[in-house]
């Protein structure tokens, strides 16, 4: 998750902030708190095998499997895999709109990536501990803290686990989730747990596009077949081109060319080369308009290797021998929350209820999902501190959990509600 921050956050309601004090003061609501104060070692072992567990992109079944036993040892109900291979429980509640609570269970690191998951001191370390360890975690924690409590819901919370939220994922599996029919319409608010921290809400969605663009030709020897168009020289000049694109400040926007792949030899002329390119804005429209400017660049860049082609003393056959094409392999919708939803307002009584000083950020999370579909949805950490995310140095320390799992029972309390016996 990258993100950016926003000076103009609103301010908790005086309501709002009544609620959340009254709730707090509930007796069950105090048992559950203190539950979460005396259970930090069950935490850190869940964490610590949870993170063992291998969940490469398009492979995260294994912790799926892990995590869908977790939620039937805490009793939830319909415990299952879906299509698109998202965990899912329900705590039930007598309403029929539900709440959801979901932490992504995919990883960045590839098949075989050594995990070495180590504990020191208050200290977790290995790829993928806090990103997104520190937000499964906490899912289990508030599930787990809503049963030993025994609370009685209102509004039923639906916990998820899901895929496919990390690169290429493409946030598939929250966006199978919105288009199920029997949730799409059944979720009023979406609670996002994404790694560490508690200082931190994520109520604007960062769109990106990605593309893979590749450029073929026919290839041959560097001595022989000397002025073949190549397709690395097609990329660089693309590159070279678009590069010098300006992109505003704001609304801010980005660009970045993360991979580059081509060619057999040092002294063969390519017959492909490819490039992944991510797009990045607050606004569709800078999205829309460095797609059409890079795709422009490429078909500047093709045409004039063929006439360079031609000048090296290509034949006709293989000066004219370039195809290309561009690939959408991701599209993360834009969105944000708007400034008087009760979503906000909930949090930020929460936060002052709890005396945590937390900022409005704009990222790329599972919550662009429903907030570009128009629907209530933050995402926010799993408490604790962590560093070194999508690294094989990746750290998570639990220190500060409490705080950030108080932070998230208090939110799921007061938006689902809880029923008088």
């Amino acid at each position: 998750m990258s993100a950016t921050t926003r000076a103009d956050v609103p301010s908790a309601s005086p309501a709002t902030q009544q609620e959340v004090s009254r709730l707090a003061e509930r007796q069950e609501v105090q048992s559950a708190l203190a539950w979460l104060r005396a259970q930090e070692a069950q935490f850190t072992a869940w964490q610590l095998e949870l993170s063992a567990v291998p969940a490469p992109p398009f492979q995260e079944k294994p912790r799926a499997e892990w995590l869908a036993q977790r939620f039937r040892d805490l009793h939830l109900e319909d415990v299952h895999l879906d299509e698109a291979g998202n965990v899912l429980g329900v705590r039930p509640g007598s309403a029929k709109q539900f709440i959801t609570l979901s932490a992504h269970i995919d990883t960045v690191f590839p098949t075989g990536t050594p995990l070495n998951i180590r504990h020191q001191g208050t200290r977790l370390y290995g790829p993928g501990v806090s990103d997104n360890g520190a937000g499964v975690t906490a899912l289990l924690a508030v599930a787990a803290a809503l049963r030993a409590s025994e609370i009685s819901l209102a509004m039923p919370v639906l916990f998820v686990g899901n895929v496919g939220e990390e690169g290429e994922g493409d946030l598939r599996g929250m966006r199978h989730i919105f288009s199920h029919p029997r949730w799409k319409d059944a979720i009023r608010y979406s609670l996002v747990l994404d790694g560490a921290g508690s200082d931190t809400i994520v109520a604007e969605a960062l769109g990106s596009r990605r593309f893979e663009i590749i450029v073929r030709g026919p290839g041959g020897h560097s001595w022989s077949d000397f002025g073949a168009p190549n397709p690395i020289l097609v990329l660089a000049r693309t590159l070279h081109n678009f590069m010098q694109t300006p992109v505003p400040n704001s609304p801010k926007t980005t660009f970045n060319v993360g991979v580059i792949r081509g060619g057999t030899s040092v002294n063969s002329i390519p017959e492909s080369a490819s490039m992944r390119v991510d797009i990045r804005s607050t606004s569709m429209a800078e999205m829309e308009r460095l797609e059409s400017i890079l795709r422009h660049q490429l078909e500047l860049a093709v045409a004039e290797e063929g006439r360079l082609s031609e000048r090296r003393g290509a034949s006709h056959r293989r000066s004219s021998g370039l195809s290309h094409e561009v690939v959408a392999i991701g599209n993360r919708p834009a969105g944000e929350l708007d400034p008087g939803a009760r979503m906000l307002r909930v949090i930020r009584a929460v936060d002052v209820h709890l005396g945590n000083a937390a900022q409005i950020q704009r990222a790329s999370t599972d919550a662009n999902i429903p907030l570009s579909l128009g629907r209530e949805a933050i995402a926010i950490g799993g408490g604790g501190t962590g560093g070194g995310a999508h690294t094989l140095q990746e750290w998570f320390d639990s220190s500060a959990r409490e705080l950030g799992l108080r932070r998230i029972l208090l939110t799921v309390l007061t938006l689902a509600g809880m029923r008088e016996e």
